[in-house]
């Protein structure tokens, strides 16, 4: 018990030295917006890549917006180097995040999760990859939907895939389309609106689906077990 107590103490510790040092040497600076960061990578050359992944995987679970790298990398490299190292970076900053709140800190983050995400609890009990799947999808990456997860009774693999599966059409929808849909700032531009809409409508059509097919299942279920009786 006291040596579980004391890595999660480490871990904590090891969490706010890293932003510290991340701050001084002015990466919080530097994620500002997407043109600075980009302009940041690009000076860097090769190691834009190995740099870009380990400042979304460090900052993102704690703070910085997933938006800022998913929108800067479409400014630097082809699309589809773009998707890729987005999809990484997302990946890893969401497991960051997911066992930040379970291993380390989940009385604490519990505590803190906001109401709106706790009407996910019977969803995730029912269907459990769906419903990460569709928050994904919906939801994108926000930090208190990873620390969400990390306190449910949702498995790690559960998890890991539901959102790798749910964050697949929007960062590649963001990756081909970066460039008309965000201006270097990370503003989003009028064309695109429609873009948004599109992919909020096809998002609600997959929940609405999802939980349809959930209900079935559910159902289906429940009648299998009364004829068993």
């Amino acid at each position: 018990m006291r040596s579980l107590r004391s890595a999660r103490l480490g871990a904590i510790v090891l969490v706010l030295l890293t932003l510290a040092g991340a701050y001084h040497l002015g990466f919080f600076a530097r994620v500002a917006e997407p043109k600075i960061l980009a302009e940041t990578l690009v000076e860097m050359g090769a190691w834009g890549h190995l740099v870009f992944i380990l400042a979304y995987t460090v900052l993102q679970p704690f703070g910085v917006p997933g938006t800022i790298f998913i929108v800067a990398a479409p400014l630097i490299w082809p699309w589809p180097t773009a998707f890729t190292l987005s999809m990484i970076g997302t990946m890893a900053a969401s497991v960051v995040g997911f066992s930040f709140a379970r291993f380390v800190a989940k009385d604490w983050v519990s505590a803190r999760i906001p109401d709106r995400f706790r009407k996910y609890d019977a969803s995730l009990e029912r269907s459990a990859f769906q419903t990460v799947v569709v928050l994904r999808l919906i939801l994108w990456m926000p930090q208190a939907l990873h620390a969400f997860f990390g306190v449910s009774k949702v498995g790690f693999w559960t998890h890991f895939w539901g959102s790798f599966v749910g964050y697949v059409p929007p960062l590649l929808l963001v990756s081909y389309l970066g460039s008309e849909m965000f201006d270097a700032s990370g503003r989003i531009q009028p064309g695109a609106w429609p873009i948004l809409a599109g992919l909020l409508v096809a998002s609600l059509l997959i929940a609405v689906l999802a939980r349809a097919h959930g209900r079935r299942r559910s159902s289906a279920r429940l009648s299998d077990a009364q004829r068993l009786v």
